[in-house]
């Protein structure tokens, strides 16, 4: 996920945007700074954005402008703002508005680096679902299920025979099994193929808005609704909704889940009036929701109501007869668009037969997409692979270099920086310099 996504920092405060750009580009990502609104669009246009943190207040045009300008030219780019405690109601209303999430100043940079994941799953997700719709149109098909395996055999014949149908289904699988391809052939396979396809990540929206993302507002319902918005399952009317990770929904909003699928019909935030709406409802998850329901945290009418027809993705550790077709699936997208022809040495295939993938088909696309662009040569050998993977060959590539002494330095003034939440004195403190030494420090990274 991370290599290759490039992060758009904007902030008026140079150390502010220094810390955090150190902090993303340890794990990977490829930065790029502004300290004002008006760079910040330039970039925009000119470069290939995958995700922009932005401050909320700065001199001229604020953070919410920024936001407007994405919002209008590029919707599907997530952004998540950083505010000081006077601006938080301005966060809140910009994130009713779309944006992706909010941080206090000086924000919790662990955090902050999980929710920046988030978003930029839910964004290659967004993508993904639109050329599936583009490939739907014009080859009356869906994206295919890569399953050769005998554990794939029965989630195609469970889709095959449920895709027409308009009972609910739960998905359920770990992280990156992809459980939103299979809600989508579940969607472009049916009848249901040519009406809206309205997909929730549940995980990445705030308990305090998911009543007003789910079921929508009127005018004036709470501070900042300025006009009225419909929620998903209006967006969803006749078509499917698809609540990926429906176990992080908060109990309180469970309920008002519950009576939506009950009686079919929603009653926007700050009116009696209720609408009627036609949907099928897909949800996934990769807890276990039995017990999520035995702790309290589930609430047990709800899971069978979902529950109707039931879907397990396997892990990829249990489908390894389908690693060679998904390597090469991936490595054909990533050369085509990198326009170089690559292929993958018998080394490489035979790392990835003996590895359990814990992050499964997800860390295999993207350990793919690092190979393609790293590959010095014609074909991807071990060297392309990440520094952590477990090559079980060793004498078969030269080892790692060791890290430069500035190399360790930057990861301990890092590391630094993170466990105090950024705080520079406290951060020079532990590493036992001045406060001048450690600007000195940063200001050479």
């Amino acid at each position: 996920m991370i290599n290759g996504k490039t992060i758009l920092i904007v902030d008026d405060e140079p150390n502010a945007v220094k810390v955090l750009s150190a902090i993303l580009r340890e794990v990977g990502y490829r930065i790029l700074k502004s300290t004002d609104v008006d760079s910040a669009v330039g970039i925009v246009r000119r470069e290939s954005v995958d995700a922009i943190i932005t401050d909320l207040k700065m001199p001229g045009k604020d953070g919410f402008e920024l936001f407007r300008y994405v919002a209008e030219n590029n919707p599907d780019i997530p952004v998540i703002f950083l505010t000081a405690y006077g601006t938080v109601d301005s966060a809140v209303n910009a994130m009713r508005s779309g944006a992706f999430y909010y941080f206090i100043k000086p924000p919790d940079y662990a955090k902050l680096k999980d929710v920046l994941t988030r978003a930029l799953e839910q964004y290659d997700v967004k993508k993904e679902f639109e050329n599936l719709k583009k490939r739907a149109v014009a080859e009356n098909n869906v994206y295919p299920l890569i399953a050769k395996s005998a554990p794939m055999a029965g989630v195609l014949k469970t889709i095959a025979s449920a895709k027409d149908s308009d009972s609910s289904v739960l998905i359920q699988g770990e992280t990156g099994t992809g459980k939103e391809i299979v809600a989508c052939n579940l969607h472009y396979g049916g009848k249901r193929y040519n009406k809206p396809f309205i997909a929730v990540n549940c995980a990445a929206i705030p308990k305090e808005l998911m009543e007003s993302e789910l079921f929508g507002y009127e005018k004036g319902a709470f501070t900042g609704a300025s006009s009225a918005k419909a929620g998903k399952f209006e967006m969803a009317a006749n078509g499917t909704i698809f609540l990926d990770e429906i176990g992080e929904i908060d109990l309180s909003v469970q309920a008002k889940l519950l009576r939506v699928l009950q009686e079919r019909e929603v009653e926007r935030l700050g009116t009696n009036r209720k609408v009627k709406v036609n949907f099928r409802l897909l949800s996934s998850t990769n807890r276990d929701l039995k017990k999520e329901v035995e702790a309290g945290r589930f609430r047990e009418d709800l899971y069978y109501r979902i529950n109707v027809i039931q879907i397990d993705v396997p892990p990829l550790r249990d489908r390894k007869q389908d690693i060679p077709v998904f390597a090469t699936e991936f490595l054909n997208i990533f050369a085509v668009r990198e326009n170089r022809p690559l292929i993958l040495s018998d080394e490489v295939m035979e790392v990835f037969l003996k590895y359990d993938w814990p992050g499964n088909v997800r860390q295999l696309k993207n350990v793919i997409e690092r190979a393609v662009v790293l590959a010095e040569g014609q074909k991807i050998t071990l060297r392309e692979l990440p520094r952590d993977f477990p090559i079980h060959s060793m004498d078969m590539v030269n080892e790692h270099p060791i890290k430069s002494l500035k190399d360790l330095e930057q990861t301990a003034i890092n590391e630094a920086l993170r466990r105090c939440n950024g705080n520079i004195s406290q951060a020079a403190k532990q590493l036992g310099i001045s406060r001048k030494t450690f600007y000195k420090r940063l200001k050479g990274m």
